[in-house]
């Protein structure tokens, strides 16, 4: 059970927030009843909670089976009354300024996209409709920047990794921010803190101003990996489907460090992605990168492309061990290459209009455990489909493992079943043994970890 210091306090917004209306307010308001006041409550406690080395929801909200959030209108807008909130959210009775950022953006998102979900303009029964719901939902949050050439780098790995692969990403993140480079990751511990904590010190040796460290969760993850205090854009998509297309929308180039199964379900939506037919000559950067000690960890994953998407998936991103300061040059010659790609197109640099992103890979999916045993996982599937199937598989292994519904579901029915072919499940298996082997698949400390998955051939 986490050690609880509470406190009550009374916050506004630091800034503008837009107004909201009677009726959302009352959404928001109805204390124990309204599912929209549950989701805010899950992650305004999450944001509360950020520097606590947990990554287990239901144990968060166990902890703080008291805590209320009571949203007040007031002529200057909007103000929260929090009660029995996690003390470690203040300093000497005021809430810290990163924080209290992070509750309202939480704030304006949730409204937001429930605001949207009722309106008659959005359709999410097309492809395009999803894209364009993505893009309304950036919008919102101010993260589009018409007129910024590319420089938007995306950062995806794991949350409980090494000192030393940590250190590695904020040398990654130093050697970015010398470049003048942006950084987005999933705003949560691990790497996604490491290259924004390098790149912050970079930007500061180089005199920067208005440098940006965007974090895109959603609900489900930010209750588990509370977002770190370095994000000064915080964006909450409404499913993990929506925050993966908005992380290739908005950034201009990929940098994969070790992690677990979340890292390679991002790496395979990815890889789908650029696999598409359509897609063949869309640049997009993508680079595998990590300390020498972890050579073994990115050849088996390596080696796992290779054996279920096969070989034209390796030409897809580079592997660098162990050079940040290449890493990031490679970076930039690629970027060079995105800005010259959309200039000739007429193709937005804020936005990727032009990546094709198929319904399979948009369409949310509920890891139930009648999902997981149903999915279809033959070699003889087109690459890209396959790959949208594995990344279905690796979404459950993390529900199971961190998100509040999902460890209920395995605490009530065992472990999900994974099944299909073995020439997929034999590699498969493989590299969430190596997860399990290298903790990998949870925060360092506690009780052993226990599979929520069995691999069936």
């Amino acid at each position: 059970m986490l050690q609880r210091n509470v406190i009550n306090a009374s916050v506004s917004p630091k800034g503008s927030l837009e107004t909201l209306s009677q009726r959302e307010v009352q959404q928001l308001s109805e204390v124990g009843t309204g599912s929209l006041y549950t989701l805010f409550r899950q992650c305004a406690l999450a944001i509360l909670n950020t520097g606590a080395h947990v990554d287990n929801a239901k144990t968060i909200l166990e902890a703080y089976k008291d805590f209320e959030v009571k949203i007040h209108q007031q002529d200057r807008g909007v103000r929260l009354e929090l009660l029995n909130a996690p003390a470690d959210a203040f300093v000497d009775g005021e809430m810290i300024a990163s924080t209290r950022e992070m509750l309202f953006s939480a704030l304006r998102d949730i409204v937001y996209t429930e605001s949207e979900l009722a309106s008659q303009r959005i359709d999410l029964e097309s492809s395009q409709g999803i894209t364009d719901y993505v893009f309304h939902l950036l919008r919102n949050a101010r993260t589009l920047r018409p007129g910024v050439e590319p420089k938007m780098v995306v950062c995806w790995g794991g949350h409980s990794i090494s000192s030393e692969e940590y250190q590695y990403t904020k040398k990654v993140g130093h050697e970015l921010g010398l470049r003048k480079l942006d950084v987005c990751t999933g705003c949560g511990p691990g790497v996604m803190k490491g290259p924004m904590k390098g790149a912050t010190i970079a930007h500061a040796k180089q005199r920067m101003h208005g440098s940006r460290y965007l974090g895109l969760t959603e609900p489900g993850i930010i209750a588990a990996e509370a977002p770190n205090p370095i994000v000064n854009e915080l964006v909450i998509l409404p499913d993990i489907e929506k925050r993966l297309e908005a992380f290739v929308r908005v950034g201009h180039g990929i940098i994969i460090f070790p992690g677990g199964a979340g890292t390679a379900e991002e790496f395979l939506y990815l890889l789908g992605i650029l696999m598409h037919p359509d897609n063949q000559d869309v640049p997009f950067p993508v680079v595998l990168t990590g300390p020498r000690s972890a050579e073994p960890y990115l050849q088996q994953l390596h080696a796992f492309v290779g054996a279920t998407l096969g070989e034209a998936a390796h030409r897809l991103y580079e592997i660098i061990i162990d050079d940040p300061a290449e890493v990031a040059r490679h970076m930039v010659e690629g970027l060079k290459v995105v800005k010259q790609f959309r200039r000739e197109r007429n193709d937005a640099f804020h936005f990727n209009w032009l990546l094709k992103i198929e319904e399979s890979f948009q369409r949310p999916f509920d890891p139930t455990h009648q999902a997981m045993a149903e999915l279809d996982l033959r070699r003889e599937l087109p690459p890209h489909e396959l790959a949208a199937n594995l990344r279905r598989a690796f979404s459950g292994v993390v529900a199971g493992n961190v998100k509040d519904k999902g460890i209920r579901l395995i605490e009530e029915h065992g472990p999900y079943q994974i099944r299909g072919d073995s020439a997929v499940l034999d590699p498969l298996g493989r590299l969430l043994q190596a997860f399990v082997d290298q903790h990998r698949m949870k925060l360092p400390g506690g009780a052993a970890y226990v599979p929520c998955y069995q691999v069936v051939t």
